[in-house]
């Protein structure tokens, strides 16, 4: 078993207001809609040294479309 915790990315599409400032903030794990503008999710589970930008993302998120559950 390991000791680094897993963090997990979800998204709601619908929620997304197309600020951009996932996208901006993790590339990796985060990604707009060329049609739309609205969040894409590119990594539902990031390695540990994205975990700290995925939540940051999370926090960011003025539509809160972003949720990270760590466990």
């Amino acid at each position: 078993m390991s000791d680094i915790p897993r963090l997990t990315v979800s998204i709601d599409p619908a929620a997304c207001c197309a600020m951009g400032r996932c996208a901006a903030t993790a590339p990796e794990v985060f990604d707009q809609d060329p049609d739309t503008g609205t969040v894409v999710l590119l990594d539902a589970t990031p390695p540990p040294e994205l975990h700290a930008p995925a939540r940051l993302c999370a926090e960011l998120c003025p539509c809160e479309a972003i949720t990270v559950t760590e466990g």
